[in-house]
């Protein structure tokens, strides 16, 4: 359904939006003189345009919309993913990783994650392996939020799904090219204060709309018999509870969505380099108190508002918010915006999405580049140089996601970044941790890890884990059966097999390695 909003409002919000974006992208692309400021914006970034960067980069069209819908079907269990992303995301992230990180890549001048890891372990293949990964997954995770935030303004102001994703891509392409990291860092600011703004009026109207906060929740809860037999079969157990222990709606919920991503955040190859452009410890520490709230407003209500919406379709049409939305999770955050939302809101939440869409977009397009470029195609020869190979390099990861962004399903959004960030943890975590926690960290340790969790998170999607496999067909086609196990594996998402395997890997040759080659008493070694 397409809401007629004012124009004049509409294109005036959408034009100066825009216009500051495109100004914030100017300053960025006149301070940027070098690769590294292009990489790293200059190493010298602001302790809240870092914090906002940085939780604008997480918090896409993906969580809102995507994990809105979710949340609309499974419930407010989605909440514990909020209390992960903050206690990891941000406090972990920070505290534990950030100040060695960033002084660790300081001291070796890595510009990129898989510079970093390369440096690090002294390893070429490092580098290169680590590029290519993030080549084949992050355009999954791109592809899911371009059609977010494409969707929402088909619904919206009904232009062509098509157009709007091209033109969507396009802009945020302008900017990430030319401003490079700087031009993103200060645009994601900007947008980091729209979605606070957008996301805050959301909960206060969608509370007012059923009643205050005590009646929503007790609404919601009494529809725990309209929950769908075929849901309640699964283990669902109603709107405002978990599902049943152990049941398949239970492994997806915990297994795939809160430590799927929850944990994979640790390692996002485009969040880490936010800790290489801080100048000191202090601006890190000073980033916490900015980036948890941020987070807490930004998936919190995310969460409970896409629970709520059943609600205010049950009230409103007599169904649930899925059965609403013809099925598709990905269509009722935008269908209850249009529906229920005054047209003022309407437009404010456009901006809120295409500000949650953008901001992410600009730091993927940028990570992609500079991993194609940088870290497999120059494997570090020019990245110190070259700033237009860096930009043909984000050009040609934008056309890469727009066209997979094409041939996409219904109902991926939320899959497709839970994927991705099971993969950046399976893969990436464990040698991220030990590179820069660690005083010896040995190369055979990583590579070993590396190769076992991007190998078995690759086979646990492609022949058990049933959401994955059976659609992909290669288990079938192989075997002749559509997976591998039976249940419950089939409901266990590969991140819980991968990254426990990856990180005894990393640990074990890691001691082997070390103990082996520990210098005899006496020896003289090099401090």
């Amino acid at each position: 359904m397409v809401v007629t909003v004012d124009v004049v409002v509409l294109a005036a919000a959408t034009a100066v939006y825009l216009a500051v974006t495109m100004l914030l992208g100017y300053l960025g692309y006149r301070r940027t003189k070098t690769a590294e400021d292009f990489l790293l914006a200059g190493r010298d970034s602001h302790p809240v345009i870092i914090a906002l960067s940085y939780g604008a980069t997480f918090i896409s069209t993906s969580a809102i919309v995507g994990f809105g819908g979710v949340a609309a079907n499974l419930g407010m269990g989605l909440i514990w993913l909020t209390v992960l992303n903050i206690g990891a995301g941000v406090l972990i992230a920070f505290v534990v990783f950030g100040r060695r990180t960033r002084m660790i890549g300081q001291r070796l001048g890595a510009v990129t994650f898989p510079d970093l890891m390369g440096k690090c372990y002294r390893s070429p293949f490092m580098q290169y392996g680590t590029g290519v990964v993030i080549l084949a997954g992050m355009p999954l995770y791109t592809s899911a939020i371009l059609i977010g935030g494409a969707r929402f303004i088909e619904a919206t102001i009904g232009v062509p799904y098509a157009t709007a994703l091209l033109a969507f891509a396009a802009i945020v392409a302008l900017y990430v090219i030319y401003g490079g990291l700087i031009a993103v860092m200060y645009t994601d600011a900007f947008q980091g204060f729209v979605m606070l703004v957008g996301m805050s009026i959301l909960v206060v109207l969608t509370y007012i709309y059923l009643g205050g906060i005590e009646t929503a929740h007790r609404a919601l809860d009494a529809m725990t018999p309209l929950v769908p037999p075929a849901l309640a079969a699964q283990g669902h157990l109603g709107w405002t509870s978990m599902p049943a222990l152990g049941s398949p709606i239970w492994f997806t919920l915990v297994t795939t969505l809160v430590l799927g991503v929850g944990i994979g955040v640790l390692a996002q190859p485009q969040l880490v380099v936010r800790f290489m452009c801080a100048r000191n410890d202090r601006t890190l520490n000073r980033a916490v108190a900015v980036g948890g709230p941020f987070l807490l407003m930004m998936t919190g209500v995310a969460f409970t508002v896409g629970a709520l919406t059943n609600v205010w379709f049950q009230q409103t049409s007599g169904q649930t918010a899925v059965a609403a939305a013809g099925g598709n999770v990905d269509a009722v955050i935008p269908l209850f915006i249009n529906q229920a939302m005054p047209d003022l809101f309407v437009v404010i939440f456009m901006l809120t999405l295409l500000s949650a869409a953008m901001s992410t977009l600009a730091s993927l397009f940028h990570a992609m580049g500079s991993a194609l470029i940088c870290d497999v195609w120059s494997r570090g020869r020019t990245c110190s140089h070259s700033v237009r190979g860096n930009q043909i390099g984000c050009l040609v990861m934008m056309v890469v996601s727009v066209a997979l962004a094409f041939l996409m399903p219904e109902s991926i959004i939320a899959r497709a970044t839970a994927m991705f960030m099971g993969l950046c943890a399976s893969a990436f975590l464990p040698i991220f941790a030990v590179a820069v926690l660690s005083k010896r960290p040995e190369p055979l340790a990583a590579k070993a890890s590396f190769i076992a969790g991007a190998t078995t998170w690759l086979l646990w999607t492609l022949f058990v884990h049933a959401a994955e496999a059976k659609p992909i067909g290669l288990s079938q086609a192989l075997f002749g059966a559509p997976t591998l196990l039976g249940a419950p594996w089939t409901t266990i998402d590969p991140l819980v097999i991968a990254l426990p395997l990856s990180t005894l890997v990393i640990l074990a040759v890691q001691a082997i390695r070390v103990s082996s080659s520990a210098p005899v008493r006496g020896a003289e070694v090099d401090p």
